[in-house]
């Protein structure tokens, strides 16, 4: 390792323990088991023993201090934070319910710092475009913070999206940092191989990087929002793209309960039961129907309608991580999830082998009933009884036995499954997931490959097809006469062929005459008699291998 990457290893590891976090550790009086109590007996032993920091914020509760940790290290481990702060079922209430605040709730830095920074961008004061601003920020988040205004020209509420400055090299510092660890960790552990650590951290790098772009953010939000255009189910703010930049966007101000406000949701009279399938919906829609999907969905970036609490409508908000998924990905993913439902594990272990993600050779019998033991408890039960996340440590678990790799193009897709559920946890636990989007796959796997399919097909190549019918006669008499051309060409390479088929048996004939001529020239030397014979044996040997070359040669 480099020294400004022990640095930044010794300061993480310096406010892990300045803000007690080693009391996360299970110890022997913990409720998990000896076994897992047993592996976190040497770094409890190191810290005792070689890290002498003291814990500084002792008077603070622990989720307290576990989120106050994760906001001073900076981007990277708040995003983590907000992943884990959706997982209730994993977490107890004193621990998610401070990491719930690192969704739109990180410290935000000196409003006149975000003017200065909009208005360099920009090229000219907040005054030339916009009125009523407030320095205040509305909200602010690990990558950037939002400011209220409105448009001088028409009085439009906006708001105002900023990056937080000289946030570039620590994002950089602890990505590197990660690269360094996943190569250790590829390197020593052939196991972890398995996994793909280095390829996982690649990918979360591409993401977080691009969040630092807002015309990437812009051009997603702008997409999303046309794949919606009309529905009830999702709406995407208008992105004001005029006042946007590299730097900052500018976006309609939309009004709404943050969807992790429960008891609001349920005092404006929302249809919970409702808002919760829309919400697995929208999720299915956007993967499988446009191949676009909002990777980010974590509390602080999703909101619900006022309006229409009978009807509710999800409202998207940052769209700076999206994932996107190939035809094949799709396909797979898809059989997969129907084979689940449809408890066909079989199916599921043979779509594993053929798509490459376990080896060829491994064996599907072994493979189904492995996968049957971790899954078939799942089913018949409400979302509230089933963990998501548990399952998949114990397929993760089982992998193990089968080399399972991990898909890094998979991984966003992944993390979002994780948000879905923690949504779906929190609006109406009695969702079933299972039979809210088993209809939706369906319906999408009979358009891919039944009837809908031929007719789907037929209707995006008609443009196509009605463009080039004028050329239709002349392109079948090129067809002809290229047909004929191509008749005459295979008629004279069949000749070429059979000449020298004809010549290589000539030439095969020759030789052989001249090697029977020179062997019998050879025995005939022996016999002093025969000298002018033997002569005229072994110059008709040469003539015949002669005429043998040339034969070959043709």
């Amino acid at each position: 390792m480099t020294l400004s990457e022990l640095k930044r290893l010794y300061r993480i590891i310096q406010v892990h323990l300045e803000y007690g976090l080693d009391d996360l550790l299970p110890n022997e009086q913990s409720p998990f088991s000896a076994d897992v109590s047993q592996r976190f007996k040497t770094p409890r032993l190191m810290r005792k023993t070689l890290f002498w920091m003291k814990n500084r914020h002792s008077d603070k509760e622990l989720g307290e201090r576990l989120r106050e940790a994760l906001q001073e290290l900076g981007p990277v481990w708040i995003k983590f934070g907000q992943m884990m702060s959706t997982r209730r079922d994993l977490l107890p209430p004193h621990i998610a319910d401070p990491l719930a605040e690192l969704q739109d709730n990180v410290a935000p830095f000196d409003g006149r710092m975000a003017r200065e920074q909009m208005e360099k961008a920009l090229g000219g004061k907040l005054e030339q475009w916009f009125t009523d601003f407030d320095e205040v920020p509305l909200a602010s988040a690990s990558i950037a913070q939002v400011h209220t205004a409105k448009l001088k020209d028409s009085g439009r509420e906006v708001v105002l999206k900023v990056i937080r400055p000289d946030i570039r090299p620590v994002i950089d510092a602890d990505l590197k940092l990660m690269f360094r660890m996943a190569h250790l960790v590829a390197k020593m552990l052939p196991e972890a191989r398995r996994l793909k650590p280095v390829e996982v951290v690649r990918e979360y790098e591409k993401t977080l990087i691009d969040e630092l772009d807002l015309r990437r953010e812009a051009a997603n939000a702008i997409q999303l929002r046309r794949n919606f255009e009309g529905s009830e189910e999702l709406y995407v703010p208008e992105v004001i793209t005029d006042h946007s930049n590299e730097t900052v966007m500018v976006s309609e101000r939309i009004y709404g309960y943050q969807v992790s406000d429960i008891e609001g949701l349920r005092a404006n009279g929302t249809n919970m039961k409702l808002l919760a399938e829309r919400g697995v919906s929208v999720f299915f829609t956007q993967v499988f129907r446009d191949s676009f999907f909002h990777a980010d969905m974590h509390p602080g970036n999703v909101f619900v309608e006022k309006a229409h609490p009978e009807n509710p409508q999800w409202i998207g908000l940052d769209c700076g991580i999206v994932g996107t998924l190939n035809s094949d990905d799709k396909r797979y993913l898809a059989e997969n999830f129907l084979a689940f439902f449809n408890r066909d594990y079989r199916r599921v272990a043979e779509l594993h082998v053929e798509s490459g993600w376990v080896p060829r050779e491994t064996n599907v019998d072994e493979f189904e009933f492995a996968i049957r033991i971790v899954c078939e408890p799942i089913f018949a039960k409400p979302l509230c009884e089933i963990s998501f996340g548990h399952v998949l440590l114990n397929l993760f678990n089982t992998a193990r036995r089968f080399n399972m790799e991990v898909q890094p193009q998979l991984v966003l897709l992944q993390k979002t499954l994780l948000y879905v559920e923690g949504l779906g946890r929190q609006l109406y636990p009695q969702l079933d997931l299972w039979d809210t989007a088993k209809p939706f796959l369906e319906k999408w796997m009979m358009n891919q490959v039944g009837p809908m399919a031929v007719v789907n097909a037929v209707k995006d190549r008609a443009p196509f097809w009605a463009e080039k019918l004028p050329e239709l006669p002349e392109l079948l008499y090129d067809s002809l006469k290229q047909g004929k051309s191509m008749n005459v060409k295979m008629e004279r390479l069949y000749q070429g062929y059979r000449d020298s088929k004809r010549n290589q048996a000539t030439g095969q004939f020759l030789f052989g005459i001249g090697a029977t001529l020179m062997v019998c020239s050879a025995i005939l030397m022996n016999h002093h008699q025969y000298d002018e014979l033997s002569l005229f044996g072994a110059v008709g040997g040469c003539v015949a291998w002669l005429l043998s070359w040339r034969a070959y040669r043709r």
